[in-house]
């Protein structure tokens, strides 16, 4: 019985460490989107601006809460790491849903640092067959990325790895890489520069699963072992 409680006690709190980290996460892209709509009307600089400040606080947040969780702070990653057998479906059951209620979260919090409404749904439709193969690449490298840092021994650049490829990410795919379901559903509630209207929700959701499957299947290529 102890053990059991341990185990779930264990469970709920590197839960927490990805509702945390996924928070502070979307509140990074959504406030610095704020930030940049109201410094520039140029959507070049906004968009330097909102990478910078999505990959500096992607990398930090890792640091922080990997240790406990392994700062997926996203449905994908978490998906295909139980795929690769490395983390329990249990695990994933108690990840996702705390994934997503603390981007939206974040994204509330973003929303009112700027004193804004809590919750503005965004207008800001994305899509298109080009936008959507860009979710798939997106994905698909994030994946790469993440695991083949990894499994090639070199967990410890993880955290600059990631926020480094997020941060190019935004500039050579059309979508600008959401490559997360938890941030994409976040990030609808924000009629800012880095919203997205609901109606592209589910399109860019699907994307991102197709890419995590490529992304599984490219890493067990790379590194069957």
């Amino acid at each position: 019985m102890l053990l059991t409680e341990d185990l779930t006690q264990d469970r709920m709190r590197r839960a927490f460490a990805e509702y945390v980290g996924t928070a502070f996460l979307v509140a990074a892209v959504v406030g610095s989107g704020i930030a940049a709509q109201r410094l520039t009307g140029d959507a070049g600089v906004a968009l330097l601006i909102n990478a910078f400040a999505t990959a500096g606080a992607l990398a930090a947040v890792i640091l922080a809460v990997g240790p406990l969780s392994g700062a997926h702070l996203n449905p994908v990653v978490s998906v295909v790491d139980a795929a690769f057998g490395d983390l329990a479906w249990r695990d994933v059951a108690a990840y996702v849903p705390a994934q997503l209620l603390g981007g939206c979260c974040g994204a509330v919090l973003a929303n009112l640092m700027y004193g804004r409404s809590a919750v503005s749904l965004s207008r800001h439709a994305r899509g298109g067959g080009g936008m959507l193969l860009a979710e798939v690449v997106a994905t698909v490298g994030l994946v790469v990325v993440v695991f083949g840092v990894v499994r090639s021994g070199r967990a410890a650049a993880a955290p600059f790895a990631v926020a480094g490829y997020i941060a190019a990410a935004y500039f050579f795919t059309s979508s600008t890489s959401f490559a997360n379901p938890a941030v994409t559903v976040a990030r609808m509630l924000s009629d800012t520069f880095a919203g997205i209207a609901p109606g592209s929700v589910a399109a860019f959701v699907g994307m991102q699963v197709v890419g995590g499957g490529v992304g599984w299947l490219t890493v067990r290529t790379l590194y069957p072992a």
